[in-house]
């Protein structure tokens, strides 16, 4: 047991009741994440000095229906993610909680594969290079994750592995060790780091050279969410994994390689510019 441990901000899950309507913080967190989101993929496309002359990138008004594409993405996406990947055999026998989105469980990985599909849709309707579609949705999307985490951290769920440092919580529900608090690590990594990063590549002219941003993005989340994992509490389905390996190693992995291989070509290609 540490000598001083953080107390648990016990916050209501329900922000505020509209008569009969609660509206939850997870609702909250995903709906900010796609408000800035779609603010900041605005002001990317609207910047001409971050782009090539004549690079085809999608207008502001197009952006609107980006961002349709990509949330249902992410929202179906995310949750049939945590169905397959996490817990199948309850779900199995539970087929109703499946739609019961309000009490949590949307896997990353999922809602990944649902927002890629997405943006697929939206650039191949559009006319849009597709590479330059999700670079500039990779550039927002750690904006999304910053608060998803914080909603999980709120809720609380996903918590970390029993641990004795000065900073751990006891969350409810998760018996009486103290454990990390392993979604603000996943929010300063994956959130607050992975976006300054991405940031500052924008303002290098990453944008010029289509999949450059996107790569930087997989080989960051890979990163920061492998190393965030030793943290984190494994689900029960994830033991059947040898040698401490996690659901979200397996998963983060082959963006961690996909990553880097984008990155790779990007350099080679010449850029937009020439």
């Amino acid at each position: 047991m540490p000598f001083f441990l953080l107390p648990f901000p016990i916050v209501d899950p329900v922000a505020v009741n509209l008569g009969p309507l609660p509206i939850r913080w997870y609702a909250l967190a995903y709906i900010g994440g796609f408000i800035l989101g779609w603010i900041g993929l605005r002001l990317l496309v609207a910047r001409e000095a971050l782009w090539a002359p004549d690079q085809r990138r999608p207008t502001r008004e197009g952006i609107d229906d980006l961002l349709v594409n990509a949330a249902l993405g992410v929202i179906i996406g995310g949750r049939l993610g945590h169905v397959l990947f996490y817990d199948h055999a309850f779900y199995l026998s539970h087929p109703l909680e499946i739609l019961q989105t309000w009490k949590g469980g949307m896997a990353f990985h999922g809602g990944l594969l649902g927002a890629v599909a997405g943006m697929w849709l939206f650039a191949r309707s559009r006319d849009v290079p597709f590479m330059t579609v999700t670079d500039i949705c990779a550039a927002v999307a750690p904006i999304g994750l910053f608060f998803g985490r914080l909603a999980n951290f709120i809720k609380p769920e996903m918590w970390g592995r029993p641990t004795d440092v000065p900073w751990a919580m006891i969350f409810p529900l998760a018996g009486g060790e103290p454990r990390h608090p392993s979604q603000l690590y996943e929010a300063g990594l994956e959130g607050v780091a992975l976006f300054l990063l991405l940031y500052l590549a924008v303002r290098s002219g990453a944008l010029k050279r289509p999949g450059l941003v996107t790569g930087l993005f997989g080989v960051g989340y890979g990163l920061a969410r492998i190393f965030c994992e030793f943290f984190r509490e494994p689900d029960p389905v994830q033991e059947a994994f040898p040698g401490g390996l996690t659901m979200g190693m397996v998963l983060s992995l082959p963006l961690l390689f996909i990553g880097a291989a984008l990155i790779f070509l990007s350099l080679r290609r010449r850029s937009a510019l020439a």
